[in-house]
Formats: C-alpha cells, sequence, structure tokens
C-alpha cells in the first residue's frame, strides 16, 4: 500500500468518527486525481479561494432555503432498476437545438467566473471543450463574450439578462449570434436583485468588468422603485417581450426560471424553443420549489412539443438519471464546474464534468438503460410525502 493509499483509508476512517470527523487533510495535500466527487471539489476550492468569492459561487438567498431543497428533494426519489439488459454498450450522447454533446449534462451559465479562478471563464470554456460538452456563457461574465467564445471548443449558449432597453437587447442578442452562440437562454426570473445576506455582510465589490455591462445596461433615467426596490427593466417585461426576442432572434431561444405548468404553456405559445426549469440556483426567491419537484408538471404541460431541460442541486450522476427518467432532456451544473475551477483551473472544470460523466455511465449501466431513449418515467418512484 503506498503513502497515499494509505492516506486516503485513514481520511476514510476519520470521516466515520464521531470524534475526529472534522479532521481534514492540510491544505493542497490532495491533488486532482484525489478528487473523487463534486463535493471533494467544493471542499478543495473553499481551501483555495477567498471567503468572499466562496460565498458568493456557493451561497444563495436569504435563508437559503430553496438552496437547501434542491439537493434534499433527490433524496426523495429512488430507481427502479431492470436487470439482465445488455448494458455493455453504453450510449449518452445528445444533440440539442443543432449542438452535439458527449452526455446531456451541460455547464450553465454562472457569472464572474474570475471570482473562482484569474482564468475565468476562457478556461471554463476549454474545460468544456475537453469534457465535450456545451457551456451556457452568462451576461455576468469576467471576460468580455468574443474572448470567452475564442476559446471554446464544443458549441456555447448565450445566457440573456434583458436590458438596457428593446435595442440595447436586441443589440446583444445579436452580437451573441454573430459570434457564434447556438442558442439563447433568456433568463426570466430576475426582475429585481435579490437579497444574497452571505454577499451583503462580506460588502462584495463586483467586478470591473460586470460593473461595466451592468452600467451599459442601466436606462440613464432610472430612478427608485417603490418600496426601496431598484428600478430595473426587467421589471417591465411580460411574456409579449419574450415574444419579440424569440421573434428576431436567429437562433433557438430558451425560456430559463420556468417552475409552473401555467408559465411554461405561455413560454410555447410566445415562441421558446425550449423551457429550463430552473429557480437559479436558490440566488433569486427562496422559498421556490426544488426544481426536481416541479419538472414532472412542467414535462406533462408541454408534451413533446418543445425540449425541456433542468438545472439546480445536481451533484452527482444518479441526480441527472433521475431528472432524465421524470422527462428532462439534459441538464445544467452551476457551482460544481466553479468549484473545479476554483480548487485546479481548467483541469478541475474537465474532471469535474468527466466524473459526473462516469457517476451517469454507472449508474444507466446499473440501473439497466443503456442509451438516453431507454429512460422512461418508471425508472423512478418519487416518495409523496
Amino acid at each position: 500500500m503506498t503513502r497515499r493509499d494509505s492516506l486516503r483509508h485513514f481520511s476514510t476512517f476519520l470521516a466515520g468518527s464521531p470524534v475526529l470527523s472534522a479532521w481534514q487533510e492540510p491544505d493542497r495535500s490532495l491533488g486532482i486525481d484525489d478528487m473523487l466527487n463534486v463535493f471533494d471539489f467544493d471542499s478543495a476550492c473553499k481551501r483555495r479561494i477567498t471567503r468572499e468569492a466562496y460565498d458568493y459561487i456557493s451561497g444563495g438567498a436569504e435563508d437559503e432555503f430553496t438552496l437547501r431543497r434542491n439537493r434534499s428533494a433527490f433524496g426523495k426519489i429512488t430507481f427502479r432498476p431492470r436487470m439482465l439488459v445488455d448494458v455493455s454498450k453504453l450510449d449518452m450522447s445528445i444533440e440539442l437545438f443543432g449542438s452535439k454533446s458527449d452526455m446531456p449534462v451541460f455547464i450553465a451559465p454562472t457569472g464572474t467566473h474570475g471570482r473562482a479562478n484569474p482564468s475565468g471563464e476562457p478556461s471554463t470554456a476549454k474545460g468544456a471543450g475537453e469534457a465535450g460538452t456545451i457551456m451556457g456563457i452568462s451576461s455576468s461574465s469576467s471576460y468580455p463574450l468574443n474572448e470567452i467564445v475564442k476559446s471554446a471548443t464544443r458549441p456555447v449558449w448565450f445566457q440573456l439578462y434583458a436590458g438596457p432597453d428593446g435595442p440595447g437587447t436586441r443589440d446583444r442578442v445579436q452580437r451573441a449570434v454573430d459570434l457564434g452562440c447556438k442558442a439563447i437562454l433568456f433568463t426570466i426570473d430576475a426582475p429585481y436583485f435579490p437579497h444574497r445576506e452571505r454577499d451583503l455582510r462580506n460588502r462584495l465589490v463586483r467586478p470591473e468588468v460586470q460593473r461595466e455591462v451592468n452600467a451599459r445596461r442601466r436606462r440613464p433615467d432610472e430612478e427608485s422603485a417603490t418600496y426601496g426596490l431598484p428600478a430595473r427593466f426587467t421589471s417591465t417585461l411580460t411574456w409579449k417581450f419574450f415574444g419579440e426576442v424569440a421573434g428576431y432572434a436567429k437562433v433557438p431561444v430558451l425560456a430559463k426560471g420556468v417552475l409552473t405548468a401555467a408559465d411554461a404553456r405561455l413560454a410555447v405559445e410566445n415562441g421558446a424553443a425550449g423551457i429550463v426549469v430552473s429557480n437559479h440556483g436558490g440566488r433569486y426567491l427562496d422559498g421556490d420549489p426544488a426544481t426536481i419537484e416541479m419538472l414532472p408538471e412542467i414535462v406533462a404541460a408541454v408534451g413533446s412539443r418543445v425540449p425541456v431541460l433542468m438545472d439546480g442541486g445536481i451533484r452527482r450522476g444518479t441526480d441527472v438519471l433521475k431528472a432524465l427518467a421524470l422527462g428532462a432532456k439534459a441538464v445544467f451544473v452551476g457551482r460544481p464546474p466553479l468549484w473545479g475551477l476554483g480548487a485546479f483551473g481548467q483541469p478541475g472544470v474537465t474532471r469535474v464534468m468527466k466524473l459526473l460523466q462516469t457517476e451517469l455511465a454507472l449508474a444507466m449501466g446499473l440501473a439497466g438503460v443503456p442509451n438516453l431513449a431507454a429512460i422512461k418515467p418508471d425508472l423512478v418512484a418519487v416518495d409523496p410525502r
């Protein structure tokens, strides 16, 4: 047994000890090959970046109820695996909206990757390419969009926050399309800025690039809204505006932030090419349900008219399989790639996504589903309590 194996076995023993369960390896004692799952990257990232940056990445709004529920809801879903199925050849490749991916696990659009690592979104894009998957690029990125797209070797989609006005929104959509973004993820769940109390206590300052982007979104005559809430262009929007964007965009426009069947139907009626069931990772309205809880209702509402995707709380390949069984065509992961980026840079992003791919392949093999088409709703049972 090598010294590294000895340390790993010793760590496993201590983790189960009621007395020494808080013991951790010394900072930087573990390398990327020692990261066995997403949670290992979380711990490593927490040790290697500032507290302010970690809280920004990992925190949620107010009491963080929704943040916790996104995870706990997966525990109410169990598998009903089938046996003696030929699973010797597994295939999880997928094509959506003309974009091909080696797996139905994409990188979600999240802001300011430069907080996790100075190399920021270009490194994330390279990591996504190495993992063979799609990356969503946030409107609030640390790097200009053209630099991120230039670093990508696989398809990228652009996440849109509308503003500063109608023409400004159209210009930003057109620029993203001209740069090669294959789809627009129109985020519809952020009419006001939320209270993320970790960030408020840390007196978090927006990075320079993000401040410049946000300044360009503001209207010159912006005034304070009622009850002390800052006025935002997004607070005036209705489904009519979504339809206008879907009408002039030259690529598919997905509605990101849907949590009810009613809104899913309205999204389709107003030109949405797809739905992303999302509660913004628990970062906006605290008290939202878990996305996995709302997924079946939304899938039933839209039927086969448009694909439904999902994000929120996914940390294991088994989580991905549960979401696919409940009707999602693919899922996004947000925090895990950022933990990988913060802990190890671009190689960390790649390894996080590869770990999720391997875990999903194992779950599919053990559940008796050799490919995505074989994943059906009867693969899972949901505890109604």
